[in-house]
């Protein structure tokens, strides 16, 4: 996926976390609402200033917002999990008991 589209969607996600709309969030960083539309949609990449007021206003970090990897398609994150598995044999039985405690 683009990055542009995947940091606009992380973006989002710290944004819903807060709970602040994109109008309040344009507001607190001194931006028109469009231009928070356009990051979160993927339209733009946010400038470096508008990116570090963001990240302030939504208590996060530089890591927090390019932090995409949970946005991995199903196969990619099975073929991830499958490997790791395979590298940590001794960790399957840990792994089952979290599967297991996280599906009930």
């Amino acid at each position: 996926m683009d990055k542009k589209i995947l940091l606009g969607k992380r973006l989002r996600e710290l944004r819903k976390r807060k709970g602040i709309n994109q109008e309040k969030l344009a507001e607190l960083i001194n931006v028109d609402p469009t231009t928070i539309s356009n990051i979160e949609n993927g339209k733009n990449y946010p400038s470096l200033i508008n990116l570090e007021n963001l990240l302030d206003v939504l208590d996060s970090s530089f890591l927090d917002a390019f932090d995409f990897d949970h946005k991995n398609s199903h196969a990619n994150l099975i073929s991830e999990i499958t490997e790791k598995l395979k590298n940590n044999p001794e960790k399957i039985e840990d792994f089952y008991k979290i599967v297991i405690a996280l599906t009930k």
